[in-house]
């Protein structure tokens, strides 16, 4: 399982991923599900991956080489838009889906994937899109400005009630922190360590490429904090009268 979490917000973007893949309880391992293309000054693409390995690793290494359409090689360095990457992405997906999914099927494997792309080329305004298994995409919005993959529930309630397009880039980091935090305590199969970018519109360079530990400061004081804070809620919150 996985938790990859983005916002996109009105100054950039905020992005964390976990890095535990399994199969099995016996077979656990640290693997990066964030994936940086960029060209300096012309533009930066994170890609963060949740499914089978097998798969996202064919995917992403078929954006890095390029997918002939017939007319030319295209990949993440040479799309024109973030919607074509977005569309260059599904295809990957379609093709791998074409070579192995069958295979994969006739295992009695789920051909499971989705990623989330985030980005923004030169002279072109930075977004946010998750993109499906069957190659298809939506894309986030100010009225919802984020999007998760992989073990999703845990880590949703904070982002609903507390997230805005508006918010500042160091509050999302805040965010995404306590809900990577909510979902690793409920689920084992999401794991450390993670993988944080920040990105400031119109950089076309990531502000912070962070691997965040169990032994980091800022993390361990949100993992306390937060449920620190959370008990002190409760316990101020009145009893029922008509439980008197």
């Amino acid at each position: 399982m996985t938790y990859c979490v983005g916002l996109w917000l009105k100054d950039g973007l905020v992005m964390l991923s976990d890095t535990r893949t399994n199969a099995g309880v016996d077979n656990i391992s640290t693997f990066s599900k964030m994936h940086i293309y960029e060209i300096p000054d012309e533009r930066f693409l994170t890609v963060m991956t949740a499914g089978n390995l097998g798969v996202t690793q064919a995917i992403v290494n078929m954006l890095h080489e390029g997918i002939d359409t017939g007319e030319r090689i295209e990949s993440l360095y040479t799309v024109p838009t973030m919607f074509r990457a977005a569309q260059l992405v599904g295809e990957a997906v379609r093709r791998v889906y074409r070579s192995d999914g069958p295979t994969l099927e006739a295992q009695q494997i789920k051909f499971d994937v989705s990623l989330l792309l985030g980005g923004q080329l030169k002279g072109r305004s930075a977004r946010l899109f998750q993109i499906y298994a069957a190659g298809n995409f939506i894309e986030a919005t100010p009225d919802t400005p984020f999007l998760q993959i992989g073990e999703t529930k845990y880590g949703k309630p904070i982002l609903d009630r507390v997230l805005r397009y508006e918010t500042d880039p160091r509050d999302g980091v805040k965010l995404v922190m306590v809900s990577m935090d909510s979902t690793l305590r409920s689920n084992l199969s999401v794991g450390m360590p993670l993988d944080l970018m920040v990105y400031r519109r119109d950089e076309f360079k990531a502000e912070i490429r962070r691997r965040i530990t169990e032994a980091d400061p800022y993390f361990r004081m949100i993992h306390e904090g937060w449920s620190e804070a959370l008990r002190q809620a409760y316990l101020a919150m009145p009893r029922p009268d008509w439980m008197e």
